[in-house]
């Protein structure tokens, strides 16, 4: 009987400890789970323990940039200058990052509320997250607009240097040449390994000539497994990474194209093809021919090719640089731009 209860008293032990034992690992894990809802409330973008930023997300809608961006250049020499990346800033905070919120009057009020004599600080000090927001717009756009000299022409023909102020970077399409894209960033990607597309497809002829974005460094150039001829240019900031890629098979740069070479923003690179998807070089494998257009964000002097590499959706960013785009003529072996242009804040480089 009594080795009975014993035996009993054992397995009942047994029984109450392993309860125990769970109990206290389901209170664990709702405790870290909890701690992990808390965190992520209270810090809405992913951040590494250090504040590195290892993704963003860039939704701001054309309309959105297109607003503030007139702002700025219409306020510029004014009493109160306007700076879009601040006013985007302001409202990507104020909306969480939903731009589906996004309304006119919110720029407007603001615009309004800063001219009166509200300071930046002060709006934006109650705003969660607002200096995440600005960094990663400022990264995107910021030496999007600016002071740059410009070529142009007067009523006798005559060419002469103009200073201006306003958007100072260019679509990757020629102008004068169609193109069609749909927001296709994200999509998946199959061949080689299952993937998404990091970037935004321009859908056009072979030849048209394709413009740098913005002025900066070739850093890489030559044939790639997926992207066939393709140039990857690093901005002077170092910032930021273009990549154009699926070149035009047989002459997909222009002549004399090497790594290291600078570039101007508008400057004539090479031509739109449908080369890629192959080991063997300069070959077609491209159902359609079409730019892969890709903008990588480079933060912290981290390394560019990484496993957390921060890739952005250009869709709407490619709509607001097609208000600017680079008149070409031919030449004997390639295209080039007919006015000469310069950014100012980075002349030096140039030299």
């Amino acid at each position: 009987m009594l080795i009975s209860v014993a035996v009993e008293e054992k397995a009942f032990m047994k029984k109450h400890v392993l309860v125990e034992r769970i109990a206290i690992f389901v209170l664990l894990i709702a405790v870290i789970c909890t701690g992990f809802s808390a965190a992520q409330n209270a810090n809405e973008v992913n951040l590494t323990l250090s504040g590195t930023i290892k993704w963003a997300e860039f939704n701001i809608p054309y309309a959105a940039m297109n607003r503030a961006l007139n702002l700025d250049v219409g306020s510029h020499n004014g009493t109160v200058q306007l700076h879009w990346v601040e006013e985007l800033s302001y409202l990507g905070a104020k909306y969480g990052g939903n731009w589906n919120k996004y309304r006119t009057k919110d720029i407007d009020d603001l615009s309004a509320k800063l001219k009166s004599g509200q300071s930046l600080e002060s709006l934006t000090d109650p705003l969660k997250n607002y200096d995440y927001f600005y960094k990663i717009y400022n990264a995107t756009l910021g030496n999007f607009v600016g002071d740059f000299t410009v070529q142009v022409k007067d009523a006798s023909g005559e060419f002469y240097y103009e200073q201006r102020y306003g958007l100072k970077v260019f679509s990757p399409i020629a102008a004068g040449y169609g193109y069609s894209h749909y927001d296709d960033f994200g999509s998946s990607r199959s061949f080689g390994f299952s993937r998404r597309h990091l970037g935004n497809d321009l859908m056009g002829s072979i030849g048209t000539p394709i413009v740098a974005v913005e002025g900066g460094y070739i850093e890489s150039i030559g044939w790639n497994y997926y992207g066939g001829w393709r140039i990857g240019i690093r901005s002077f900031d170092k910032q930021r990474y273009y990549y154009y890629a699926h070149l035009r098979k047989d002459h997909p740069y222009i002549a004399g194209l090497k790594e290291g070479d600078v570039v101007r923003s508008g400057d004539v690179i090479g031509y739109l093809g449908m080369t890629g998807y192959s080991t063997t070089e300069n070959v077609n494998k491209m159902q359609k021919p079409h730019l892969h257009f890709g903008m990588q964000l480079v933060f912290d002097d981290g390394p560019r090719e990484s496993n957390n590499e921060v890739w952005l959706n250009v869709y709407n960013i490619i709509n607001l640089l097609a208000r600017n785009r680079v008149p070409v003529k031919s030449g004997p072996k390639d295209y080039t731009r007919i006015y000469d242009f310069i950014d100012n804040r980075y002349q030096l480089y140039y030299e």
